[in-house]
């Protein structure tokens, strides 16, 4: 028996210093004559570098309704907001000549209607009538008259619906603009075989991220 109780002693006290070596302080690494480093496992990783909140500075979230307003403002406004820098020569180009368009039609209907006007009440004052429309009848000139005056009213709504096309533009990219196409999105073709026909469906796929764990030590 004494000997059994010096074994349950001796186990004991093996224990006990096992558990005081592995909770105790960590062992103190010497490198040089005037640096200590600590065990490995109990020191923080060096590489980490702490930022001064001060220097730290957000980006500012994109915002469509910033993109509608600037083009609703400012034609190429929106797409310089969502940085698509080539569109704005094109769409000035497109605006500028819905204009030009409004302009020459707006400028003949004038001189058509002020020369059917002379014509028909005021035949003395036909010297002041354009010199391109002297040669024509009092009907052609009314037949211009009118066409200019549509036209002119067409090349009216047509520059608004370029303007328009302008703002939707810029709408619809800057909602695409925070729209992230990443590995995540997969298509699929899947066959389908029914009793009645056969053929093809294609599957897209939102995969969610995931995280590899490794089993093996």
């Amino acid at each position: 028996m004494t000997g059994v109780r010096r074994l349950i002693l001796f186990l004991i006290s093996f224990i006990a210093y096992s558990a005081y070596a592995q909770t105790g302080n960590p062992t103190v690494i010497r490198t040089d004559s005037t640096t200590q480093t600590k065990n490995p496992a109990f020191t923080r990783d060096t590489s980490i570098k702490i930022v001064n909140k001060d220097t730290i500075k957000t980006a500012s979230k994109h915002n469509p309704g910033t993109a509608t307003l600037r083009s609703l403002i400012l034609p190429g406004w929106g797409q310089a907001y969502n940085r698509e820098y080539w569109k704005i020569p094109i769409v000035y180009a497109a605006i500028g000549t819905m204009a030009g368009f409004w302009i020459f039609n707006n400028m003949w209907y004038k001189r058509t209607r002020d020369a059917y006007d002379i014509r028909v009440n005021r035949p003395q004052d036909s010297l002041q009538i354009n010199p391109k429309l002297q040669p024509l009848a009092t009907t052609s000139l009314q037949f211009y008259r009118n066409s200019y005056r549509r036209d002119r009213d067409y090349s009216t709504l047509y520059f608004i619906l370029t303007w328009g096309l302008n703002i939707v533009d810029a709408t619809v990219f800057g909602h695409l603009k925070e729209f992230d196409v990443s590995e995540d999105l997969s298509l699929k073709i899947n066959p389908v075989i029914n009793k009645n026909a056969k053929g093809f469906s294609l599957v897209l796929g939102f995969k969610s991220p995931t995280h590899k764990v490794s089993l093996i030590p």
